[in-house]
């Protein structure tokens, strides 16, 4: 079971979520809070795995909130909010989802699933800390597949179908154009090494991209669709290169 407690100040926002994580077999509410403050009170009593938290509440914002916690001993986290704009706040604290309100319960399972892989990657680490979590290889004779370890299995990605690979610290999520997310233990830098230096491009310290998958791009962000929440941020380190690469492989009009 996935113990997690949810902060909105929102009564019915609330209880959706509280509806929400009862329909999940694997989830456990072990708590409901009106603010970040009596959240963190709570905290110090109890552990949990997953918290689900508003970002725009009185007193403490949910992101300041998830700041206070010490990133060794930090929850997973999934941001709830009814405000776009504060999506690049949530990918800087890498929290595991960011559902934009008002979502549905398929919305919400997703952000659930992304946080079950997460959690059995988490334990199957802890269990078996011999375990290299450094080899990931291509397929014998193919250069179009990754193999790398996921859960309990090999799974075989094609490179085509990943949109872009996301930083979890000592994890990394892919996210393929069948609508799945991987979640595996290997890092981002290492995964860098074995991408396709041609298709994928690092755009921030957290994220590769590929590029044949980008609908468009403007104030930092890069877009995978026509959906204005469907981006990656472009860090300012990475901003110079990618505008490099912008100029040379299309033509602005």
């Amino acid at each position: 079971m996935i113990k997690c407690i949810a902060i909105d100040d929102e009564p019915l926002a609330l209880r959706q979520l509280r509806t929400y994580i009862a329909r999940v077999p694997f989830l456990e509410l072990a708590g409901e809070y009106r603010n970040a403050l009596e959240a963190s009170r709570a905290l110090e009593e109890q552990s949990v795995d997953l918290i689900f938290c508003d970002i725009n509440m009185p007193d403490l914002s949910g992101i300041d909130f998830v700041r206070s916690l010490s990133a060794e001993q930090r929850p997973m986290i999934v941001f709830t909010t009814a405000y776009s704009e504060y999506a690049v706040e949530g990918f800087k604290l890498e929290a595991i989802d960011y559902l934009l309100k008002p979502f549905g319960f398929d919305e919400f399972n997703r952000a659930a699933q992304r946080a079950k892989s997460l959690s059995e990657l988490i334990r199957s680490r802890r269990e078996h800390p011999e375990e290299t979590t450094e080899s990931i290889s291509l397929p014998q004779d193919s250069r179009e597949f990754l193999s790398i370890k996921t859960d309990h299995m090999v799974s075989l990605v094609k490179f085509e179908n990943i949109i872009y690979l996301e930083s979890m610290g000592e994890y990394v999520r892919i996210h393929t154009t069948e609508g799945k997310t991987l979640t595996t233990l290997y890092r981002l830098k290492k995964m860098e090494t074995v991408l396709p230096a041609d298709t994928f491009m690092r755009v921030h310290r957290s994220y590769i991209v590929n590029l044949r998958r980008i609908a468009g791009y403007a104030k930092g962000r890069i877009f995978f669709s026509t959906d204005e929440n469907d981006f990656v941020p472009i860090g300012e380190n990475y901003r110079e290169t990618f505008a490099a690469y912008t100029e040379k492989a299309y033509n602005t009009l």
